[in-house]
């Protein structure tokens, strides 16, 4: 994957330093058998203590260099992994914050934490491994055979048997094993994404008594996770036993065969004994080869997974060319906007036409689904147009840096989103660098200064995660004074009183009057009296704008919004009456 190969320019020196700390460890495994063998064959044969002392003190020196050199490759491993693992892990996610709206819809919420947490793991696992054991096994591996050949060529020819047979085994456990691993993360996925969809609607759940079915769902996204796991496991395990076996056999064809040779006084005990003990090294080489092919065949999958996200090419560009500076500010223009969300065939915003002057208050009113949230969504660039042009102060926002663009915009959006944390970083998220005075001012404006006064600890009061601990109204108030914190040039409200009651809406408006009188405000709203005060609404329905005008004009002319204000103002003054 081509996002690797940052961290391989960045990680290469210290991972030579694991490699040569391996290698020398490596080294003093691979010398013990040969000098054990000349204390037996030489010291112990010939009643040479002096010898066997002598030799016993060199076995006990390469064992103290060997283990020496494992600290310092564990050291080294354990530092390299869990830097890598923090930086990539903080890579991703700042590619998932650069992606555009329309990136991120190609993926399922729940996938994306599992790939920045489960994924990266994995593959951190690996690349520890991979320099504390894995490239142990291949230098043992090698050098076990060639001090075996060097001992007994006549007993080697046992290891061109055993090896080519087990490096099929490898290979197989490497073919079989991958795409399961592959649905096993997308299992894994599914198994978060139930749970994430359930804390969310915690509270619907319990109100309706849906905790059989809930229970139900995750256990069958848990079973599919426990089966294909299981599948996985079960496919990989026959290779290890596999591997085992064959090695072993070749053992004991070592054992017979040297025992007849040592008959024959063609070869002496210490070296059968010496030679077994490559035999076993061979064993152990191979078997954890076997593993880190395990764990290779996740890391692959893991890393593919991770670089689809790394691979997304952010579909909103904007072009460089410098823009003349305009003294407008806050005017926004559609020019024959239409728009359809990725994957879709009918467009959600067809042919819009409209503009919203400096100081304006704009309503915007239509059935649910007729597009209001899609339409101001692409004031701020959430989404570019598929046709037409969006317009803020006279410049197409496709060239200008989404950053700039945002910086003149407030919204508040439809689902409110608080942040664990006080109320006044909360607000301040509109602007950091917010006096307390200003905060207050914003609160004020937004009604909400009033109830966060009578908390003990005031703006410094604790949200819990998205606000639990307070109401849908005051939840809503705290989001409008964040926007408002701002002082935007372009202030969207995206149906953000519903959960009011009507005196703190009427307070809001009358406020945001007295505050928006230098900027755009627009308006979504479900409540028709929302918008009736508004200098010019504008009526959506299946995505086209059927009206737009003053309250006048459109109960005169618009029989859309006609029906909207006979459903909603026209049967209460009907009951009034």
């Amino acid at each position: 994957m081509m996002f690797m190969n940052k961290y391989i320019k960045k990680y290469w020196k210290l991972f030579c330093l694991a490699f040569l700390c391996l290698s020398a460890e490596a080294l003093c495994d691979l010398l013990q058998p040969a000098i054990m063998a000349k204390i037996i064959d030489i010291g112990v044969a010939n009643s040479q203590m002096d010898y066997v002392w002598r030799m016993g003190g060199l076995m006990l020196f390469i064992t103290a260099m060997g283990a020496l050199a494992a600290s310092a490759r564990n050291i080294v491993a354990t530092q390299v992994s869990q830097r890598f693992g923090a930086e990539l892990r903080s890579d991703l996610f700042r590619k998932i914050q650069a992606l555009s709206f329309q990136n991120i819809d190609q993926f399922d919420r729940a996938s994306l934490v599992t790939r920045l947490t489960n994924d990266v793991t994995q593959v951190q696992n690996f690349v520890n491994g991979l320099m504390r054991i894995f490239v142990k096994a291949p230098l043992l591996c090698v050098g076990a055979l060639i001090m075996a050949v060097r001992l007994d060529s006549h007993l080697a020819m046992i290891l061109l048997i055993v090896v080519p047979i087990v490096g099929v085994l490898i290979a197989l456990n490497m073919k079989v094993g991958f795409p399961f691993f592959m649905k096993v993360q997308k299992a894994l996925d599914r198994v978060n994404s139930v749970m994430r969809e359930y804390l969310s609607g915690v509270r619907v759940v319990r109100a309706f008594n849906r905790f059989d079915y809930e229970v139900n769902k995750f256990n069958d996204a848990n079973q599919e996770y426990q089966v294909r796991s299981r599948t996985a496991m079960r496919a990989m395990a026959i290779f290890s036993p596999g591997i085992t076996l064959t090695v072993n056999m070749g053992i004991i064809a070592v054992l017979w065969l040297g025992g007849m040779r040592v008959d024959n006084g063609q070869m002496q005990v210490g070296t059968t004994i010496a030679f077994v003990n490559y035999m076993t090294q061979i064993l152990f080489a191979l078997m954890t080869i076997s593993m880190v092919f395990n764990m290779f065949v996740r890391a692959k999958a893991s890393t593919g997974r991770i670089g689809e996200v790394f691979a997304q090419e952010n579909s909103m560009v904007w072009n460089e060319a410098p823009v003349q500076p305009t003294p407008v500010k806050g005017r926004v223009d559609f020019e024959q906007v239409s728009f359809l969300y990725e994957g879709t065939k009918e467009p959600v915003i067809k042919n819009v036409t409209f503009s919203c002057l400096p100081g304006d208050t704009v309503g915007i009113i239509g059935s649910t689904g007729s597009g209001k949230s899609s339409l101001v969504s692409l004031i701020p660039r959430f989404y570019d147009t598929n046709s037409g042009a969006v317009k803020v102060n006279g410049i197409d926002v496709k060239n200008m840096d989404p950053q700039k663009l945002r910086d003149k915009i407030a919204v508040v959006p439809q689902k409110t989103v608080l942040f664990t944390g006080t109320v006044l970083e909360n607000i301040r998220i509109g602007k950091e660098d917010a006096t307390l005075e200003e905060v207050e001012q914003a609160a004020r404006m937004a009604d909400a200064h009033e109830f966060v006064s009578t908390f003990p600890e005031g703006y410094n009061t604790v949200l819990g995660q998205q606000g639990v601990n307070f109401s849908g109204g005051q939840k809503q108030r705290v989001s409008i004074a964040r926007a408002l914190v701002r002082k935007p040039e372009i202030l969207i409200l995206d149906d953000c009183t519903s959960a009011v009651d009507v005196t703190t809406e009427a307070n809001i408006k009358a406020a945001l009057k007295k505050y928006a009188k230098d900027l755009t405000c627009l308006i979504i709203a479900q409540r028709i009296t929302s918008v009736m005060d508004a200098d010019k609404i504008i009526v959506l329905d299946h995505g086209q704008m059927v009206g737009i005008g003053k309250h006048d004009e459109l109960i005169r002319d618009c029989a859309v919004y006609q029906e909207i204000f006979q459903s909603q103002v026209g049967k209460e003054m009907q009951k009034n009456g």
